[in-house]
């Protein structure tokens, strides 16, 4: 399954999908994998959007690797966000 997300950092705001791997149990949290020992979330279908530049044009990817180090905020993302 798949947790929508919003995830800013100094540059951008990002909404997309982070995929939970499943484990012994139904699913893992959000928690879990920022907690991990990986250094990178991967964040799929996702909208960049440059937060210090609003003329500039929304980028739209289909994956992308994120360093943990450059995370301001996450939270999940609400459905008409």
């Amino acid at each position: 399954w798949s947790e929508r997300v919003l995830v800013i950092t100094d540059d951008y705001e990002i909404k997309g999908f982070v995929f939970m791997p499943k484990t012994g149990r139904k699913s893992r949290l959000l928690s879990d994998i920022l907690n991990s020992s990986k250094r990178f979330v991967a964040i799929k279908n996702c909208k960049l959007k440059h937060r210090n530049s609003a003329n500039r044009v929304t980028e739209a990817h289909d994956f992308i690797q994120l360093n943990l180090d450059s995370i301001v905020l996450i939270r999940p993302a609400l459905q008409e966000e």
